[in-house]
């Protein structure tokens, strides 16, 4: 690393400033002695003067000794003018860089524990004020991930806990006194389900971790969404049926899109399986597909308790539920939904949720191929 490289700001502009108008002042100078040299010329040429006070000197030895004078003048006040320059040059820098300064002072006093201040930004229309606005907009964005880190450990550690305890809860009953058989098999296939509860959570966190450091691989294809559709609703028939609903597609020819196939169905499978759940006993389920446009579209419309508008934001956020009572009675962990957004979001799709007369309306958009 050069000294050059490793200069402050102030002291680059400094030695710029100086550089810049040494230059300047030398092509001036010149310029002067060069226009002063051929004045003198044309006056020596046109009217012939006359040396009264030096008669000893030609018309052109007396140019030639103005010209060394004003040569010498120009030299040696060159210098002065660069030294003066150059303060003034630092002055300025240090006037104009003071901002600078102040916004780094502000900004080293932020820390994770205070990431809700903000740096002051004294004109938003200069530079350092567009550098303020865009220090303020990344740590709002750092405060919001922060939050959302602490929001998503504290749900995470309170999902594990629950099945813990359960487990905890019934191998400590099961030693405290001789059991029958039977007894001992149905505490042990209690502590199964839990461990199986464990087991899809853990995978989902895991696959969640995954697609946010960006390692899942995917293998796009072009396909029919209304046949993925019919699919995903045919393997979800049997949940349906328990529940006496009614599941019905109506898919639009020949709607393709370009996607990863298992990412995709996943995000489908989820909208619809969460439709599923939260749908009354013996209601209809109405699942459309179409093309508008340059957008492919699949909605989801149930008849659940639908999703008041102050929910509708969060509702994509990992762990939460509306209904939390709810949700764990059905089994939900509260991933399904946000599984769903980055399954669409990257295949280059948004998922939107709506109210409905009754229910709600999901509805999956992507790009048409």
């Amino acid at each position: 690393m050069t000294w050059w490289s490793a200069a402050s700001i102030r002291v680059r502009l400094t030695a710029w400033y100086t550089t810049a108008l040494a230059l300047m002042l030398i092509v001036y100078a010149a310029t002067v002695f060069v226009a002063v040299r051929h004045e003198f010329q044309e006056e020596i040429e046109q009217e012939g003067l006359e040396v009264e006070q030096r008669p000893s000197l030609t018309p052109q030895q007396r140019i030639d000794a103005q010209l060394r004078e004003i040569l010498v003048v120009l030299v040696l006040g060159l210098p002065v003018v660069v030294v003066l320059a150059g303060v003034g040059g630092y002055v300025l820098a240090r006037r104009a860089l003071a901002p600078i300064d102040q916004l780094g002072a502000e900004a080293r006093r932020i820390s994770a524990e205070r990431l809700h201040q903000r740096v002051s930004v004294p004109n938003a229309k200069d530079e350092i004020g567009r550098l303020a606005a865009v220090i303020n907009d990344t740590l709002a964005r750092l405060e919001s991930s922060f939050d959302q880190l602490r929001r998503f450990t504290a749900d995470a550690s309170h999902e594990l806990r629950t099945p813990l305890s359960v487990i905890r809860g019934i191998g400590e009953m099961g030693l405290r006194e001789t059991r029958s058989p039977a007894e001992y098999k149905d505490a042990i296939g209690s502590m199964l389900e839990e461990v199986d509860r464990l087991t899809r959570l853990v995978d989902t966190l895991l696959r969640l971790s995954r697609g946010d450091a960006g390692t899942v691989h995917l293998s796009p294809e072009t396909m029919d969404l209304g046949q993925l559709t019919r699919e995903v609703v045919s393997s979800l028939g049997i949940l349906a049926e328990e529940r006496q609903q009614r599941v019905s597609v109506d898919a639009a020819d020949q709607v393709r899109v370009s996607a990863d196939r298992l990412v995709l169905r996943d995000a489908i499978t989820n909208v619809i399986d969460n439709a599923i759940k939260y749908s009354p006993k013996g209601s209809s389920i109405a699942v459309r597909v179409d093309g508008d446009g340059a957008d492919a579209t699949v909605s989801v419309a149930d008849q659940g308790p639908g999703i008041a508008a102050e929910h509708r934001e969060r509702i994509f956020d990992r762990f939460y539920r509306v209904d939390e009572g709810r949700a764990r009675e059905m089994g939900g962990t509260g991933l399904g939904l946000a599984i769903a957004r980055w399954a669409v979001e990257v295949n280059g799709g948004r998922i939107l949720v709506d109210g409905a007369e009754r229910g709600s309306i999901f509805r999956i958009v992507l790009p048409r191929k």
